[in-house]
């Protein structure tokens, strides 16, 4: 039912519309009415009672003769038994009240509480296509009066249909309308009549069909009317003219090629007939086809075509299939359109497929009456026999499906028996296919399949143009998805980040949960990496089941293919875990058999796979599910495989890029020095920060080792560029320091050795700068330091008095003369004093014109007295960090040595 809208008060105890009488219904009913008969039902809370309330009420109302009202009455407890059994949840009393002059029909459900808008004062009740307050806006619609009326356990709401006034013995008639509303003709109205005989030929031509198309009755009889009937495959006539002539009746429009050699449209109706002696024959009555409205007999509501509405506007017979105003998206439209073709030939389901492109399968849209979460975008061929039964081209009748097992694969195992199925076409082309269906056997004929082949032509165009329209939209959004998706995807080259964006772009855009599966080599088996649900609960769950089965088959094919394992092994553990619950007490059910059963229906819908070829070689799969009884759109499967290709290609670009970084990290590695020695005596720290990301090791290096007679090397230097060109020549000079100094030779003479030794690299060598040296500790408590300064910046001593000095002299750096004369230079270091010694990444730190320099490191390390090597060390490169926002654009290397200050007792 209807809710109350916001501000309102609901009725104390009765309502009625105020347009439509008193307060008191039950006071109307007895002045106006004497009430002739009764008939009652109470219909149980469940989908099916719908189809059953409309059942009741029709063959109750066709049993009193009132047959004029029966679709209005129809139409109106449809919608308001709808309220109570779906909406309400109750069971719902339908009652109906017969008089001399109409019926009265009141649907009660016990949900009291549930309201009823009252409209009043300019108030609007809204959209048709509100699920609630619908039924009442028809009410307002259709009924002569209405109301509804409130009890401490029931709600009642009714209305009233009064029987038209006509003349004794009128079968049907339409309203009288003043003479400037009738259907205009050109001339007087020619009523062709044509007999057919049962070999098609022309038995009978009357002056009026001589007078249209211009043969005499001697030169047309004994003619195939096939020989002059234009035929098309357009909306509005769906079979061949064979199957029309052989029908009981047909009506439609076609064309008659006049002795002129024009086509002359028409519109006929056909009607099947026998003589005394049992041979059939059709009688075909034929007008122009502007003139249709003198033949057609449409169905309740509508108008011909070429009548007005009393407002003076067109009459659209589309608008008046669906509504007024008709949904303006596909999917209501689909809605609509099943819900107003089931309740037109009282049926207990309807559904509604469209055709894909190719016009090879059909796709399912929109149901009511079938579990639509099961069937929603499932897929049935378009020919599914070899005879006109067996596709979906042509309309077709089935009186009793359990005959014909499998005729509609959509129906299997729904409980319905009879079905009627028309094709939706447009311009010759099948864009879809409209069924309605019946619990009972025999319910549906050929003139069932008429009507409801006139509603197909008639929202036929209306759903194609919306279907275009919406295909535009999917691929305008899917062409911004991929662009986006590349966008991302080329944003990192990192695996475990491709790895998540391709399940986090696929759910829930794409499917509800997602799987990624990576093949290291071709003899390796797939590898479960990566699993994402849309609800992050269950995605452990989810890992445990797949994990459990084995991984989907390789296949490079492109394109998605079904996998049903998932599915198969969630059955099968919601399965064991319902009968683990029924040995067990319901207090003692575990959260396992809970988790079991909600990762089973989150996985038991169809899943797919996609391949994910990269270069040439399957280096994994992406496998996309749905939950429990869902399926996937094509358009969406064909968006999957866009974005696999370009996952693929991120994927192994990402694996490709991760195995080099393997690589030159494990070279860079081992470019550095192994774990510093402890310097009895002597505080050592060491802080190295390479520039660029993914870098360990750069130009910048350093090193610290032991050779003979208790002495110690040390060595930080730099190699001019970037690259695997100094990353050879630091392993070189690193690996040359320590082998020439453990020989013997002093620092000059080490220097000039490793010197011809860049040199002999020839294009490859790089020149150096390097600042090397012998530290000695001394038994008194300090460290003779020998020296030798190739180019390098200055290393800078720190007395204990805050006083700053550099360490050694300038010399030649290497890699650039092949005579060197080097020299070392001697310094002790007291206890308490510190040397600094560092690359020129920390000296030539800029923020725009400004540069840290050599003034601007001594000046940080004079504020250094007293702190140990470590902290003077970090104290160091959190200045020169600072010292500018932007990140280094070059390596940086800090070695400090300091002699501690001996203990004081």
């Amino acid at each position: 039912m209807g809710l109350t809208l916001p501000g309102e008060q609901p009725p104390a105890s009765g309502a009625e519309h105020p347009d439509h009488g008193s307060l008191d219904s039950a006071d109307y009913r007895t002045r106006r009415s004497v009430i002739t008969a009764r008939a009652a039902h109470t219909f149980e809370p469940v989908g099916r009672s719908v189809a059953a309330a409309r059942a009741f009420v029709r063959d109750t109302l066709q049993g009193w003769g009132f047959g004029d009202v029966v679709d209005d009455a129809v139409v109106l407890t449809s919608e308001l038994v709808t309220n109570a059994v779906v909406h309400a949840g109750t069971a719902a009393e339908v009652v109906c009240l017969r008089s001399g002059d109409g019926v009265r029909i009141e649907v009660s459900d016990r949900y009291p509480e549930r309201e009823i808008p009252l409209q009043s004062g300019g108030v609007q009740m809204g959209s048709p296509d509100r699920e609630g307050g619908r039924g009442l806006q028809l009410c307002a619609a259709l009924a002569s009066r209405w109301g509804v009326e409130y009890s401490p356990a029931h709600k009642h709401v009714w209305f009233r249909l009064d029987l038209p006034e006509r003349q004794v013995g009128t079968r049907a008639a339409g309203p009288s309308v003043s003479t400037e509303l009738l259907p205009l003709a050109d001339d007087r109205v020619r009523v062709a009549v044509i007999q057919i005989d049962s070999e098609g030929a022309v038995s009978a031509w009357n002056d009026d069909a001589q007078e249209l198309f211009g043969y005499p009755a001697k030169q047309i009889i004994g003619q195939p009317l096939t020989d002059h009937a234009a035929w098309p495959h357009t909306p509005g006539t769906s079979t061949g003219i064979a199957d029309a002539l052989r029908l009981s009746r047909w009506e439609g429009s076609y064309g008659i090629r006049a002795a002129d050699g024009r086509v002359v449209p028409v519109y006929a109706s056909h009607l099947r007939v026998r003589d005394p002696q049992g041979d059939p024959s059709t009688v075909c009555l034929l007008v122009r086809d502007d003139e249709r409205a003198v033949l057609a007999t449409p169905q309740r509501g509508a108008a011909p075509e070429a009548a007005h509405r009393a407002d003076g506007q067109s009459s659209d017979p589309f608008e008046t299939f669906i509504g007024s105003p008709a949904p303006d998206d596909l999917d209501g439209l689909l809605q609509r359109t099943v819900e107003r073709s089931r309740d037109m030939l009282d049926g207990d389901a309807a559904f509604l497929l469209l055709a894909t492109d190719d016009e090879t399968e059909l796709e399912v849209r929109a149901t009511t009456g079938l579990p639509s979460a099961r069937q929603r975008f499932a897929r049935v061929p378009v020919d599914t026999g070899s005879g006109r039964y067996g596709t979906a081209r042509m309309p077709a009748v089935h009186e009793d499906l359990a005959a014909v097992p499998g005729a509609v694969p959509l129906l299997d195992g729904t409980g319905m028996r009879s079905v009627v199925t028309v094709p939706l076409k447009v311009e010759g082309r099948l864009t879809g296919s409209l069924g309605v269906a019946a619990e009972g056997s025999g319910r549906y004929s050929n003139e069932e399949a008429l009507r409801l082949q006139f509603a197909a032509d008639r929202i036929a165009l209306a759903v194609e143009s919306a279907r275009l329209g919406e295909l535009e939209r999917l691929r305008r959004g899917s062409l911004s998805f991929l662009v986006e998706a590349s966008d991302l995807l080329a944003g990192t080259l990192d695996r475990d980040q491709t790895l998540a964006l391709m399940a986090q772009m696929t759910v829930p855009t794409l499917a509800t949960w997602c799987a990624v599966y990576t093949i290291a080599d071709t003899a390796s088996e797939p590898y479960l990496s990566y699993v994402l649900h849309e609800d992050e609960e269950r995605i452990d769950g989810l890992k445990e089941l797949l994990g459990r089965i084995e991984p989907p088959e390789p296949v490079p094919t492109p394109g998605a293919r079904i996998w049903p394992a998932p599915a198969r092994a969630a059955h099968e553990a919601a399965l064991e875990a319902s009968v683990r619950s029924l040995d067990d007490e319901p207090h003692h059910l575990g959260s396992g058999i809970s988790s079991t059963l909600t990762t089973a229906a989150s996985v038991g819908g169809e899943t797919v796979v996609l391949p994910l070829v990269a270069r040439n070689r399957v280096i994994g799969m992406l496998v996309l599910g749905k939950p429990s009884e869902d399926h996937f759109r094509q358009e969406n499967l064909e968006l999957a495989e866009d974005l696999s290709r370009r996952a693929a290609l991120a994927l192994d670009n990402s694996r490709l890029y991760s195995e080099r970084m393997a690589i030159s990290q494990s070279l860079q590695r081992s470019l550095l020095p192994p774990e510093l020695p402890e310097v009895p005596g002597v505080e050592v720290e060491v802080i190295y920060r390479a520039a660029g990301e993914g870098n360990e090791v750069g130009g910048d290096f350093y090193d610290l080792f032991s050779i003979p007679d208790g002495a110690y090397g040390f060595a930080i230097g730099d190699v001019c560029g970037t690259g695997p060109e100094a990353a050879a020549v630091t392993g070189l000079a690193r690996h040359a320091l320590r082998l020439l100094a453990r020989e013997g030779y002093s620092g000059p003479a080490v220097l000039e050795r490793l010197n011809n030794a860049i040199l002999d690299e020839g294009e490859r060598s790089r020149f150096l700068t390097l600042l090397y040296g012998e530290l000695r500790p001394q038994q008194d408590g300090g460290a003779l330091l020998k020296v030798v300064c190739a180019g390098h910046p200055l290393p800078l001593r720190l007395r204990q008095d805050g006083s700053v000095q550099p360490a050694a002299e300038p010399q030649p750096l290497l890699g650039v003369m092949d005579d060197l004369e080097l020299y070392e230079q001697t310094v002790r270091l007291e206890p308490g004093d510190v040397l600094l010694c560092v690359t020129d990444g920390i000296t030539e730190r800029r923020e725009g014109s400004r540069m840290l320099g050599d003034d601007g490191l001594a000046e940080v390390l004079r504020g250094c007295t007293g702190l140990t090597a470590g902290a003077v060390a970090s104290r160091v490169m959190r200045a020169v960090e600072r010292f500018a926002a932007d990140s280094p654009s070059d390596d940086m290397a800090i070695l400090t040595m300091r002699v501690p200050e001996p203990q004081r007792n």
